[in-house]
């Protein structure tokens, strides 16, 4: 069954089978359709390689615990079947990965699922990498939650709107993307992806605080740069530190590492130890996948 149209190639296992297209997997009645009870990862195939598919498999069930559903497929049955399901593709398309969990009844009260309705499905489609050359970003007015206020921890479709609502006010506004603060003012990410800057030859990322993912690409790009005898920091980092870079480069499963060429009317070029972190992180990934 192949259902809906403008979609790229994509296929979906849900209840027992392989699906072909974007086919309905949620009803009216359905909790998360309506109160947001779901959560998801990433996970990228491309050039013959899957960086990371395990942490990813193993992230989505960490997500789905701290949500409170009930996570019911292990690590391995999610790596058997992305590749399985990879197998469906040509060889030379990019492919994005996503295993979902969501509730489907609420329980003894309308807002609250029950863990026990918790249901699943692995989907792939073709997703080409954006190309590497360039965006434009500014500063969000908008803030990014607490531990706390939100579950900030965790790959829960219930964060997004946040940033979707960001994007699009920095969009109106010419640019391609923003970055958020965190209730004190300190940076904490891009609208969808981690951040890094440098200056004076050391590399600098927001540190951990509680108000955003730490995602698997940053913590691979911070490895393989340390290895490389590169200086990363951790630190607490203020829009004016952003303002004032040498370089910025953004990491994300979507896109990896990509290049920031301006921040608000400041042009910047694609540097060096951003060129470094892209380079170490295909050769990883061909190395390892």
């Amino acid at each position: 069954m192949a259902l809906g149209t403008g979609w790229s190639k994509t296929w979906t296992y849900f209840e027992d089978g392989w699906h072909e297209g974007n086919v309905p997997i949620m009803g009216p009645r359905t909790h998360a359709a309506w109160l947001c009870s779901l959560v998801f990862d990433g996970a990228r195939a491309f050039e013959g390689v899957t960086p990371d598919l395990d942490l990813h498999c193993a992230r989505v069930n960490d997500s789905a615990r701290k949500l409170f559903l009930k996570p019911t497929v292990s690590k391995e049955q999610w790596m058997a079947l992305a590749r399985e399901g990879i197998s469906k593709f040509d060889e030379e398309s990019a492919l994005y990965i996503r295993p979902m969990y969501w509730a489907e009844k609420e329980g003894p009260w309308v807002q609250a699922h029950d863990p026990e309705s918790t249901r699943w499905c692995l989907t792939i489609y073709v997703a080409p990498f954006p190309k590497p050359t360039g965006t434009a970003i500014t500063l969000s007015p908008y803030r990014r939650p607490t531990r706390e206020s939100a579950l900030v921890d965790a790959k829960a479709g219930c964060l997004y709107p946040n940033n979707a609502r960001a994007l699009i006010e920095a969009r109106g506004r010419g640019f391609d993307n923003c970055l958020l603060c965190d209730m004190l003012g300190n940076v904490a990410e891009l609208g969808t992806a981690n951040i890094f800057m440098v200056k004076d030859g050391v590399v600098f990322t927001p540190a951990t605080n509680g108000t955003f993912l730490a995602g698997i690409t940053r913590a691979r790009a911070i490895a393989l740069l340390r290895d490389a005898g590169v200086t990363v920091l951790e630190i607490t980092l203020r829009y004016a530190d952003f303002q004032s870079a040498d370089e910025i480069f953004s990491t994300g499963n979507y896109t990896k590492v990509a290049p920031i060429t301006r921040i608000d009317e400041r042009n910047l070029q694609p540097g060096p130890f951003y060129r470094r972190a892209r380079e170490l992180y295909w050769e990883f990934a061909h190395a390892t996948s």
